[in-house]
């Protein structure tokens, strides 16, 4: 277990805190109710009280909660005393009020969690891959990915996203998360790696959740990642269930894809599998031969806009859609904000898909970092619309893009990065965000007036 209890005692009595951590690890299923008092009493952020509050009230009101939550019972006690204690009390009960303490003694805004890419390395080849075009031979050398971690900790930052490239051919990736046993670790990987050794070796660490991507079923994942992708998954998959780790599924919503990815076959496939949780993204034109023809139209993100609330009123498993659910984070998070993303040359770009940067971890600390031009530029137009159903710089307001880049003098970080910035894609983007605008303004409004919490 890695609670930071000198995190701990600068926010709540220890006492108390000890006694949530027993009843997590006697029964945490039989105490839930008991932990959400304790809850109650320990969170400091207005907000977060009114979300434990929610929780209270909906637990009894709502068995499909109660069956969520039970799920608890089937995690590996590693996984309790490590992952959802690090994620719980160290990176969200009290790791985000010290975040808010020293954004105001920084003058700087201090994220929840950052994105690294530990190397640009991978042993698949999609088609269209956000990453793809990356110098392949990149990699992040221990001692600065090491040094990453522990300035980011001293900034109240326990939560680790890791990418790539595929993160677990980073050689050296178990020593991290032993080291930072304090720190609640997710990566998305294309999971072909996972075998009985690697599971072992999670289990042990109990502090990372791997999110595997998906495109679908078979025949999809196949058609983009290659033949015998998806059995080899859904082996990955078995392997961890088995051993109650914590583990979800990322999937890429495409023009052609998205009925499969959110179609009653696939979530319930993913459920019977044990996935806890779902990361879609909607398909960015970067990366390797970026396609135009592949992302939503303006009618199938409305459509989705209606799908996925529905799944999580109806289907035990947590689905996140990253640009249509703006309205819970007020709109774009990334540029430093809530998250930012480290490639694996060191870059500090704004997002996983803004392939831009001005500074280098290799050269600077992490607070030097949070104070870069092209942050900076970012966070003084975030958020980008008022209307939150169009939270994102790149396909929601493109024009916004162009000027940061601009303003910042930011440089790309591979070759046809700025493709973005002019000339058919941009022509593309344009028309294809002021369509989106309009018809995405009664959804705002709706959620809005109600305050969807879902």
């Amino acid at each position: 277990m890695g609670i930071n209890f000198n995190l701990a005692r600068k926010y709540a009595g220890e006492k108390i805190l000890r006694q949530g951590i027993k009843y997590i690890q006697k029964d945490p299923v039989a105490n839930i109710e008991k932990l959400l008092d304790i809850a109650e009493k320990l969170v400091i952020r207005n907000n977060h009280r009114e979300w434990v509050r929610l929780t209270k009230e909906n637990y009894r009101k709502y068995p499909l909660i109660m069956e969520y939550i039970h799920k608890i019972k089937d995690i590996a006690p590693s996984y309790r005393d490590g992952l959802l204690m690090n994620f719980g009390i160290n990176a969200g009960l009290y790791g985000i009020p010290y975040q808010y303490e020293m954004a105001e003694k920084l003058g700087v805004s201090v994220p929840w969690t950052i994105l690294i890419d530990p190397t640009s390395a991978c042993n698949l080849k999609c088609e269209g891959c956000w990453a793809g075009k990356y110098n392949k031979t990149d990699s992040l050398d221990f001692e600065t990915f090491d040094r990453l971690i522990s300035e980011a900790k001293e900034l109240g930052i326990y939560f680790i996203v890791l990418s790539g490239g595929e993160p677990t051919l980073y050689p050296r990736l178990f020593d991290i998360f032993a080291k930072h046993n304090d720190v609640a670790f997710m990566m998305y990987t294309n999971g072909t790696l996972i075998d009985e050794e690697f599971a072992d070796r999670m289990l042990e660490v109990g502090n990372v959740s791997p999110a595997i991507s998906l495109e679908g079923l078979r025949e999809t994942t196949d058609g983009r990642r290659g033949k015998g992708v998806f059995d080899r998954i859904m082996m990955a998959m078995d392997l961890l269930r088995e051993r109650g780790i914590i583990f979800g599924v990322s999937v890429t919503a495409t023009r052609n894809n998205i009925d499969e990815v959110f179609g009653e076959e696939f979530i319930d496939l993913m459920i019977e599998k044990g996935a806890l949780y779902m990361w879609s993204f909607h398909y960015i034109p970067i990366g390797r031969n970026p396609d135009l023809d592949l992302m939503l139209t303006p009618e199938q993100r409305a459509e989705l806009a209606k799908r996925v609330p529905e799944i999580r009123s109806k289907k035990p498993i947590f689905v996140m859609d990253f640009w249509n659910d703006g309205i819970y984070t007020k709109g774009c998070i990334a540029g430093g904000k809530r998250y930012f993303h480290i490639n694996a040359r060191g870059d500090a770009e704004p997002c996983a898909f803004v392939h831009f940067a001005v500074d280098n971890v290799k050269d600077k600390s992490l607070q030097e970092l949070l104070q870069n031009t092209l942050f900076k530029a970012y966070q003084k137009r975030i958020p980008f619309s008022e209307n939150y159903m169009a939270p994102c710089p790149i396909i929601d307001n493109p024009q916004a893009l162009r000027d940061m880049v601009e303003e910042s003098s930011a440089y790309p970080t591979h070759d046809g990065a700025d493709n973005v910035l002019g000339g058919e894609t941009a022509k593309f983007l344009d028309e294809l965000s002021e369509t989106w605008l309009e018809i995405s303004q009664e959804i705002h409004e709706d959620r809005m007036s109600r305050r969807l919490i879902r």
